[in-house]
């Protein structure tokens, strides 16, 4: 049985896209399952780079690296968050078989 979709489009375009036309877009239609997965798999890239960094010296590292990480961690983190959204939306709406 389908549910109404909460979202007024189909597709929704990810935070991190920088132009007006998006390149990267969420279904908000596909299975919450697969979308539950894609997020939890950049969420925990993001963590596990964060786990690195926090283990590392930075005596021999350039200062240019900086912001190449940090704009990765922020993309991994915000399209984790964009997807854990539409993940938890579709969930809320969801109703069990009876």
């Amino acid at each position: 049985m389908s549910t109404l979709n909460p979202f007024p489009n189909r597709y929704r375009p990810l935070h991190t896209n920088l132009t007006d036309t998006p390149a990267l877009i969420i279904d908000t239609e596909a299975n919450p399952q697969d979308i539950l997965e894609a997020a939890l798999q950049r969420i925990r890239a993001s963590s596990e780079l964060l786990q690195t960094l926090h283990c590392q010296c930075f005596k021999h590292g350039d200062l240019e690296d900086i912001p190449h990480i940090t704009h990765a961690l922020y993309l991994l983190t915000q399209d984790g968050c964009d997807l854990l959204k539409v993940a938890q939306q579709r969930m809320l709406n969801w109703k069990a078989p009876v």
